[in-house]
């Protein structure tokens, strides 16, 4: 038998180590901040970026600039989570975030030096971002998680809310701190990322591990090439579905966009063909069998598509009408309706990192649900309010929706990473993301259609009323009014002003001084359009409202607190009040053939609450007190040094198990367990299963053990097992 013999002290930066998981949350929340910062600067920043470049995106053949430069980074990172997540399962984690810090600063840098002007820098920087969203994908896919992995099931929640506070306040620190410098030099807004990026890259590196256990895979390249290539074409369906086609104001009935959106959903039907029929698919379809994660998944893409909407409709709200009309010039909008939107971002901030906590006690169905509740009715609120509002009822509205959002997704975050077993963490976190991200680009390609449907019915006979009455030519009115009002909704969200850009100088120039100061005043476009743009928000809030509360009963649908155990097996945590009746599915269980001298019981996991074990990092019973953790690390190997796959449980003097662990390809484990004596047991197919005592120590201690082999063929594994 093997002498125990104590380990050296863990370093901080070893997965084991206690303080590990303070570095995994700092280091994941400095790259949230700095992805959510980048992006909402670039947005506030559009104006100045075009004009530096000396391109006016407004005109006809620069509206694709506009969208691309908006939409093309999310369109990259919701395409490529899911793959990076599996690479993440597949390389380790860390590794791919580490690199995806590292991507996102050189892609900073190069936006920053951008050579061209015109339509050439124009493509640079739409390119460039395109490579900045693979590095915003590296992070976003394995941010979760590295959280995930790193804390244990009972503190999760306050994790993933701390690190979603940290997204919500770069989204806002990035819109102040834009329209700060883009006033300077549009280039700063690309080089405040950059000492961001060289801290997070070389910190990343120094700190973040991978723990044990990961297992060998496969790339399935016809998965992700299906995946990839049917979302492409379904977001860039959408994408040119705002732009107008052949005398309407939309592009729905442009042949282009219907093939993309027809080849895209054919394409993804072929996907999830072909994740059947391979052995190491990119995504396992069988995951949605999970409840808590399917029903997760459908409220996270509901929530995205009601957020997604919201977001854009009050920022034309407040840019293009409301502002305008309480005195403000149309270059000062975007930061201050930055600030006018603060109330939003402090309900957030306030519910996040609470909900988090409540649900790691609790588990996410309550809260989650009344969030997305509470969502749908602050949409009520706004659906009722009218376009010159009184800010205190707007901003209270948009304090309770914020409080409504945070309730949502932190705990249904949390849930969604619990109910995952370890080695489709990255997988499950990029499909959520995925999800995240989709649901926004639709929702803005939804929403706007709406909106503009809305105002193509009523504005272009305001338009030429109200033109005309100001002495414009009626030819030129006539023209004015026929033009589709995706322009004027762009004008309105840069913060350009829609008339001064419609009509030009050279119209202006032979006007009348009086009309032509009247016609590019505050007062004259928030009051031509604001019936028509009201009756653009009745229908976009109306859906907000349906899609909300679709994914409020998708998010009671989940059940209740529900963790999934290290060695894969489902493991249902304290069913919620009125849920007695567990999981969806039955726990798998997992049975090993006792080793001579070893009874059957000390094998098997007991049974009910002091028989469950989950990833808070012990494997230890709950609902006993398992003391201080203590770490047992080593190799499983055959008597000539070959690595071995096999399975490790550590149980007590009654037989209880307090540990259990896997090796990963090189034969390496990691168990955690209460400290003392212990008898461990080790199995594989095709080797005769081993018991030793050992001794488990809380400063670490290792332990080899030598399998020989049964003289049998190894069973082929059951999948998941």
């Amino acid at each position: 038998m093997t002498t125990a013999a104590p380990a050296a002290p863990l370093s901080r930066a070893h997965p084991d180590h206690p303080g590990y998981k303070w570095l995994a949350l700092s280091n994941t929340t400095l790259g949230v901040l700095m992805a959510t910062m980048n992006s909402s600067i670039v947005l506030i920043s559009l104006p100045a970026i075009f004009r530096g470049i000396g391109i006016n995106p407004l005109e006809p053949g620069n509206i694709s600039y506009l969208l691309w430069m908006i939409m093309g980074y999310m369109l990259v990172t919701a395409v490529l989570v899911v793959t990076l997540g599996r690479f993440g399962d597949m390389y380790g984690r860390a590794k791919i975030y580490n690199a995806g810090f590292a991507v996102f600063t050189v892609a900073s840098i190069a936006l920053a030096l951008d050579p061209f002007s015109g339509g050439g820098g124009a493509m640079w920087l739409i390119l460039i971002r395109v490579v900045q969203g693979i590095g915003g994908a590296m992070l976003m896919a394995n941010a979760t998680a590295i959280l995930t992995d790193a804390f244990p099931a009972e503190r999760r929640g306050f994790a993933i809310g701390t690190n979603s506070v940290a997204a919500i306040g770069g989204s806002f620190i990035g819109l102040l701190v834009g329209g700060v410098l883009s006033e300077v030099d549009w280039r700063l807004v690309f080089w405040v990322s950059v000492p961001f990026g060289v801290l997070g890259t070389i910190w990343a590196y120094k700190t973040l591990r991978d723990p044990a256990g990961r297992r060998e895979h496969r790339i399935d390249w016809w998965g992700n090439l299906t995946f990839g290539i049917g979302l492409i074409l379904l977001l860039v369906g959408v994408i040119y579905a705002i732009q107008p086609y052949g005398g309407h104001a939309e592009g729905w009935t442009n042949p282009f966009v219907l093939g993309c959106l027809i080849a895209g959903v054919v394409v993804l039907a072929i996907f999830c063909v072909v994740e059947t029929r391979v052995t190491q698919p990119m995504f396992h379809l069988e995951l949605f069998r999970i409840r808590a994660f399917t029903f997760g998944l459908v409220a996270t893409l509901m929530s995205a598509l009601s957020r997604g909407g919201l977001q854009f409709m009050l920022i034309i709200w407040l840019q293009g009408i409301w502002l305008p009309l309480h005195g403000y010039e149309y270059e000062q909008t975007p930061l201050w309706s930055a600030i006018y939107m603060l109330p939003l971002t402090i309900g957030f901030l306030v519910s996040a990192p609470i909900s988090g906590v409540l649900s790691d006690r609790f588990g996410a169905r309550l809260f989650a649900t009344g969030g997305l509740v509470i969502v749908a009715l602050t949409f009520v609120g706004l659906l009722i309010l009218p376009t010159d509002f009184n800010y205190w009822w707007f901003a209270a509205i948009l304090l309770v929706n914020g409080i409504g959002s945070g309730l949502f997704i932190s705990p249904n975050m949390t849930g969604i990473m619990n109910s995952l077993p370890a080695d489709q963490r990255g997988a499950g976190s990029g499909m959520m993301s995925t999800l995240q991200n989709s649901g926004m680009a639709l929702s803005i390609g939804i929403f706007f259609s709406m909106l503009i449907a809305g105002l193509a019915s009523s504005m272009p006979a305001a338009l030429l009323g109200g033109l005309t009455a100001q002495n414009v030519p009626a030819g030129v009115a006539q023209q004015v009014a026929a033009l589709p009002p995706v322009g004027t909704l762009f004008a309105a969200f840069l913060g350009y002003n829609p008339m001064a850009e419609i009509l030009g100088p050279t119209v202006l120039g032979t006007l009348p001084p009086e009309n032509a100061a009247t016609l590019v005043g505050k007062q004259f476009f928030p009051n031509l359009v604001t019936g028509a743009f009201h009756d653009g928000l009745v229908v976009v809030f109306a859906v907000a409202i349906a899609v909300s509360l679709v994914g409020a009963v998708a998010s009671l649908f989940r059940g209740g607190k529900y963790v999934h155990g290290q060695d894969g097996a489902a493991d249902r945590v304290e069913p919620a009040e009125g849920d007695p009746a567990g999981p969806a599915l039955p726990a798998p269980t997992v049975a090993h053939a006792a080793p001579s001298g070893v009874s059957t019981a000390a094998m098997q996991t007991s049974s009910g609450t002091n028989g469950a074990f989950s990833t808070a990092g012990a494997g230890a019973p709950r609902g006993r007190d398992t003391g201080s953790a203590a770490v047992l690390t080593g190799r499983v190997t055959t008597p000539d040094g070959r690595a071995v796959g096999a399975t490790l449980t550590a149980t007590d003097s009654g037989g209880t198990q307090i540990g259990r662990a896997r090796t990963d390809a090189e034969g390496s484990f990691t168990l955690r367990a209460r400290p003392g004596t212990a008898l461990l047991i080790c199995s594989a197919p095709g080797h005769a299963p081993r018991a030793e005592t050992v001794t488990i120590g809380v400063g670490g201690t290792r332990h080899d053990v030598v399998l020989e082999s049964s003289g049998r063929p190894a069973r082929t594994p059951v999948a998941g097992s």
